[in-house]
């Protein structure tokens, strides 16, 4: 079954398209999976039946597993029974009819107009890494891109005579974001400026760099945030996504088209950029409920 479910993530891989991290979620969720089925004493698929799925996911549940991380676990088991079907692995699918969890959707926490100016201007541009560090997050600011997406933009992605970026997104899936002005002249700076200082003896096209002159990393972007965020004292929860959230929150609170927005953002489903919406109309609920003298 192990052989099988490589095969399945391979599969994944090359025909959708799929990035590195989706990959490892679904061979956790699977390795996890496969664990149960060979503690059950169950040596084929043909062995499974959807009592026995349901087993696995209450089992989930029992370790206090999250709705969304339960979902997530259905998607991936019902992905790797439809693929051996298929490829006539088995002879039956158990995950039919199978539903995942509904889950909840939590409305992700958006800094303010006044907050984005002052994380933005906390990077100490009198350094070299500092006029690097507010080049990303001018440029995520400027585009909603998410952090995988920054992090992997080549020099030849930026083109600041037309003023726009090009990001390959999920599923390697390309789109034409534009830039606004104040990004387009950090990032000039820093590309004429900054970048060749930090390359060393390095040679890439990569865009963003690291002490080493090597490409940036999620877990260095990531402690970029963490530390900048305790210089300026910003009480809310703030990731390396939450630019990306505020840029879609602010767009829309400014008139902006939900299907531009949509575009922007590389969402495959315009439902997923809906959710921003609602967080505008909580806003606006908040500010009625702080304001009105009879709210």
């Amino acid at each position: 079954m192990r052989d099988i479910v490589e095969e399945f993530l391979h599969f994944i891989m090359i025909e959708k398209g799929l990035s590195e991290n989706t990959i490892a979620a679904y061979r956790r969720d699977l390795t996890g999976y496969i664990n149960f089925l060979e503690r059950e004493k169950i040596g084929h698929l043909d062995n499974v039946d959807r009592f026995t799925i349901t087993l696995y996911l209450g089992q989930l549940k029992e370790e206090n597993k999250s709705q969304k991380t339960i979902a997530r676990n259905t998607a991936s088991i019902r992905g790797f029974h439809q693929f051996a079907l298929r490829e006539k692995y088995a002879v039956k699918d158990p995950s039919v009819m199978l539903e995942p969890p509904k889950v909840a959707k939590h409305l992700p926490d958006v800094l303010s107009i006044a907050e984005v100016d002052v994380f933005l201007e906390a990077p100490d541009t009198s350094k070299l890494f500092g006029r690097r560090d507010q080049a990303m997050l001018e440029l995520l600011y400027a585009t909603g891109m998410r952090v995988s997406e920054l992090i992997n933009l080549d020099l030849e992605d930026i083109n600041l005579i037309m003023g726009y970026v090009r990001v390959f997104g999920k599923g390697n899936k390309e789109r034409i974001i534009p830039l606004g002005s104040k990004s387009m002249t950090v990032l000039a700076d820093y590309i004429k400026h900054t970048r060749p200082k930090m390359l060393k003896k390095e040679v890439t096209d990569s865009l963003f760099l690291n002490f080493h002159g090597r490409r940036m990393t999620r877990q260095g972007f990531w402690k970029i945030i963490k530390q900048l965020k305790e210089e300026v004292g910003i009480k809310k929860k703030l990731t390396p996504h939450t630019l990306r959230h505020s840029f879609a929150t602010h767009l829309l609170e400014n008139g902006a088209d939900l299907r531009a927005v949509q575009e922007m953002l590389g969402h495959a489903d315009i439902s997923t950029t809906q959710l921003y919406t609602h967080i505008s109309k909580k806003q606006i609920r908040d500010v009625y409920k702080k304001t009105h003298p009879r709210a």
